[in-house]
């Protein structure tokens, strides 16, 4: 029995084709057959099938798909042979299949084995043709929906990368007619691949039809030009150059210098998509010839420097075309680093004063690779050191965007050869030429005639050329700077009728000038530029730039910008789309407004000359408090509980962010937290002490799952400082608590109880019931850590007592789970099980997903130790859904641990080593090393070698 995916959703006896049903249920069948082997909740299956906003009737029809599915299944049982088995687990459904009975779980396993080191090309080959035949057209044909678009874009980049594989070892070791036919019917439905065109010419080349291989470069070459605008990368073009000198035969020769070639092994894969994160290029990028010759050389010249990182770093004053030169030649160079491109803008210079933080980099950096928190260490060096070890064997582009110093930029730095680090600053980073080899480049002001060029570019040949002395009065007052000349050339373009003598003489006249931002510079008439878009706004939009001065950055999102200005929301995204179309602002992805620093300082200038005193104060309070209250608003979200104190009313324009589920709350978070770091200084700089507090103290629970305890430490401490100013005795309760919390995970418990014991004071000084339940339930946590159970059962009790003095059901339901979880700790289970079913009742009533998980875990664990095995199976498996569901991770592997336990004392041992194989995949996803407690469990109970079976090929060991 065979489930096919890769093509017609299809059930396959005995190679007869089984009547599936009608699209729907091709789908749900889809959807399940994906996760194979887990538990899919309902409420997933029907986003899959019917999207995010499914009919009244969605459940019922997923229920009768379900019921009919399940009725084939029995039906076309295939007698001798594993059947396939859907089975209803509580919330969702499972369907039970080897991962050979269903085609992409086969096909990933055969490109997996065909990637293992030791394999022969002949091994490799037959491997990879098995792979690929299990393909019969489009991925999950006659599919609609969303879902089915993800999944489908994501296998066809899986199917190419398999077939480009294929082609390369299959030439090797035989014909390379026979790879002509396949990548050519590819290319028809991939056109726009370049691996795909290499590997063709390459087989082509090979085949003795040199001629058809030149001419596909030069169809793909055209094709790039007409849809994307770019020209074919550094891997085609190496590729192509080497036909024609006639020197590729197997490998390509290696050109001395200027073509991008890597001396470094053969890159290791990632498991998943590489990350591809370099911003958009600038339409019409002019110039910078030199410094592109002088890019490649280095590139090339990697070759002589196996041991070492190649790290360049661009220099040059504000405005003149860094990031423009860094990102344009980044992704020219994209095919020299099939591993992918990291970017990150390190707000090196700016009127905010926000420059972002090693640690925050780095953490960026392990997200972008695909690293779980609960994966990543507590400290800067161990976090860098997984960093570099992830990067090991790999060809990563690592571009640093606006770096202020050498010490920003070291911890960033990959350390594995093949990898390139591009920095851009506004200094020359000598230290780094010292110490690490960096190559300096100086980046200038563009030439009069690339200036001119870049005018042409912009407003066309025709206008440039009819006032050749405006144009060339304009180049000389914008003294070649490129920021200044794109925002003219935006004036002038938005004014056909407009001769570019009148804007030379307004130029002229205009006796302003933008002080330079950092030593002692001048931008000459950049000032004056930025004044002819400016006076060029309504007096709204005008006046909504000037406000915008007022953020701390890096960006905003419309409802901040919005509230910034005290406008409803639509009237604030016209205004927006005016600054966008001055160029005096730039969108962003996911709706997010940023503008360059000059820019901002230029709006910093504004607010300050043109808005009062009282005007400036209650915009910023209009923007603290649409943050406070929508972080408060999503702080619930991910931790259902009663507000502590309520928050006084926002201001009139101000309104929080609508958000209605905790997955709405995490991807708010996930998006706001570098601003909201930045608003806690900034609010307690400027005498809002209570909004500093207050949302750190909001930002605390999603921090602290995500492991930023650095930035927990940081906003806390300001946080702190904030407080004490003002004399405000529940905020320091707060901050203290903040801290403890931050100490506690970096694993300083004297610290962090010396914080705990001083919030738990304040509190108690205030009055807060709530505030006491959260520090005892934190010290109870501690308590039972160090093996101090009586005392830790103290302080679960204090916390309950005080969780309800406030009626807080998700509190005490937390407090009863851990009472009796300590407990069974301590043998008495009957006890513990009254405790733990009364904490049940209370988290169903709360409708806490995550709390209820814990609690359907400790249950299963005390039933097992009372011999009510069946039933511990029960809860285990529910706490399994949860824990899937909620993305708890770590605790769905320790209970999938538990659950082959339970197998296992019951003499059942295939269940129980599928549980705990299971448990050590997900502890391999995670980056667990062997010697975590876990893991180290998992092992002994299946053998060391089962780490090997579970370990993908492509995982580095962490650091």
């Amino acid at each position: 029995m065979e489930l096919r995916l890769l093509g017609p959703v299809e059930l396959s006896v005995q190679g007869r084709t089984a009547e599936v049903g009608p699209p729907q249920r091709r789908t749900v069948l889809a959807a399940l057959a994906v996760d194979t082997g887990r538990p899919v909740p309902a409420d997933a299956l029907i986003r899959r099938v019917w999207g995010d906003d499914p009919p009244d009737g969605a459940r019922r029809a997923l229920h009768a798909h379900v019921a009919r599915l399940r009725r084939l299944c029995e039906e076309t049982e295939d007698p001798g042979h594993p059947r396939l088995r859907l089975v209803r687990r509580s919330g969702g459904y499972l369907l039970e299949a080897r991962p050979d009975q269903v085609d992409i779980h086969r096909f990933r396993q055969l490109a997996g084995q065909a990637r293992e080191t030791g394999r022969t090309d002949e091994a490799r080959a037959a491997l990879l043709r098995e792979a690929l035949g299990l393909w019969h057209g489009e991925p999950l044909a006659g599919l609609g929906g969303q879902w089915a678009a993800q999944v489908r874009e994501a296998w066809r980049r899986q199917h190419v990368d398999a077939a480009v594989a294929w082609a390369q070892v299959e030439s090797r070791v035989s014909d390379p007619v026979a790879v002509i036919g396949p990548l050519t019917e590819l290319l028809d439905a991939y056109p726009l691949v370049e691996p795909l065109t290499e590997a063709l010419m390459r087989a082509l080349h090979a085949a003795g039809r040199s001629a058809e291989a030149l001419n596909s470069y030069a169809a793909v070459r055209k094709r790039l030009a007409e849809e994307l605008g770019t020209d074919p990368g550094a891997e085609l073009r190496k590729v192509h150059e080497a036909i024609l000198r006639g020197g590729l035969a197997g490998s390509v020769a290696r050109p001395a210098s200027r073509t991008p070639v890597r001396a470094a092994p053969e890159a290791t894969p990632w498991p998943g998509a590489a990350p591809v994160q370099l911003p958009m290029g600038v339409r019409g990028f002019i110039g910078r010839g030199d410094e592109l010759a002088r890019l490649e050389d280095i590139l090339a010249s990697a070759a002589d420097q196996p041991a070492a990182v190649v790290i360049t770093a661009l220099s040059g004053t504000a405005g003149v075309g860094k990031t423009a030169l860094a990102v344009h030649w980044a992704r020219r160079a994209q095919q020299s680093f099939p591993n992918g491109q990291l970017y990150v803008n390190l707000r090196g210079f700016g009127p905010s004063g926000s420059v972002m933080s090693p640690a925050e980099a780095v953490r960026g950096f392990l997200d972008a690779l695909g690293v779980p928190p609960a994966r990543i260490p507590a400290g800067l060096e161990a976090q860098v050191g997984l960093y570099r070890s992830l990067l090991a064997g790999r060809r990563v582009l690592v571009v640093l965007d606006n770096a202020r110093d050498a010490e920003q930029v070291r911890p960033l730095l990959p350390g594995a050869p093949g990898c390139l680090a591009l920095i851009t600053s506004r200094r020359s980073l000598t230290g780094l030429a010292a110490t690490e080899g960096a190559q300096l480049l100086t980046v200038g002001m563009l030439a009069p005639e690339e200036a001119r060029e870049l005018l042409v570019r912009r407003l066309g040949a025709e206008r440039v050329t009819a006032d050749p002395d405006a144009v060339r009065e304009i180049v000389g007052r914008c003294a070649g700077l490129p920021l200044a000349l794109a925002i003219v050339a935006a004036r002038a373009a938005a004014q056909p009728a407009l001769p570019l003598a009148a804007l030379a003489e307004e130029l002229r006249l205009t006796d302003r000038r933008l002080d330079a931002l950092d030593s002692g510079e001048a931008s000459s008439e950049v000032r004056a530029v930025f004044s002819w878009s400016y006076q060029a706004l309504g007096p709204e939009a005008a006046r909504l730039f000037r406000l915008l001065g007022l953020h701390p950055g890096p960006d905003a999102a419309l409802p901040a910008v919005a509230a910034l200005a005290g406008v409803p929301a639509d009237r604030a995204r016209a205004l927006v789309a005016e600054l966008v179309r001055g160029h005096l602002l730039t969108e962003q992805p996911a709706g997010r407004y940023t503008f360059h620093d000059l820019l901002r300082a230029y709006a910093a200038e504004l607010v300050a000359t043109h808005e009062g005193d009282g005007s400036r104060h209650t915009a910023a309070h209009r923007m603290f408090d649409h943050y406070l209250h929508t972080a408060h608003r999503a702080d619930a979200l991910l931790t259902p509980r009663p507000t502590p104190a309520p928050l006084p009313p926002a201001q009139p324009g101000s309104a929080a962010q609508e958000l209605s589920d905790h997955r709405e709350a995490q991807a708010w978070f996930t998006a706001e937290h570098p601003v909201l770091l930045a608003v806690v200084g900034q609010a307690s700089a400027a005498g809002f002490h209570r909004h500093a507090w207050r949302l750190a103290s909001a930002l605390t629970t999603y921090l602290d799952r995500h492991g930023n305890r650095r930035a927990l430490i940081a906003a806390h401490t300001a946080a702190l400082d904030a407080a004490r100013r003002q004399g405000d005795v529940a905020g320091q309760a707060e901050a203290h608590r903040g801290l403890g919390l931050a100490e506690d995970r970096l694993d300083r418990p004297e610290a962090a109880r010396t914080h705990y014991l001083r919030a738990l004071e304040l509190f108690g000084e205030a009055g807060d019931h709530a505030g006491q339940a959260r520090i005892h339930q934190h010290l109870s946590r501690m308590s039972e850590a160090q093996g101090r159970h009586q005392q830790a059962l103290g302080h679960a009790h204090d916390s309950l007592a005080h969780h309800r003095a406030v009626d807080d059901r998700a509190g005490q339901s937390a407090a009863l789970n851990h009472i009796g979880w300590i407990l069974a700790q301590l043998g008495d289970h009957q006890e513990a099980l009254t405790f733990c079913r009364q904490a049940l009742e209370l988290a169903h009533e709360s409708g806490d997903l995550n709390g209820e998980a814990h609690i359907q875990d400790s249950l299963g664990y005390i039933l097992h130790r009372l011999g009510e095995h069946a039933e511990a199976v029960d809860r285990y498996q529910q706490a399994l859904e949860l824990f899937h569901q909620t993305g708890d991770r770590h605790s769905e592997a320790a209970g999938l641990l538990c659950l082959g336990d339970v197998h296992g004392a019951t003499d059942r041992p295939h269940p129980a080593r599928t549980a705990w194989t299971q448990a050590l995949a997900i502890t391999t996803e995670l980056g667990l090393p062997d010697a975590d407690p876990l893991r180290a469990r998992l092992l002994e109970r299946l053998g060391p070698a089962a780490a090997d079976a579970t370990a993908p090929d492509a995982r580095q060991a962490p650091a």
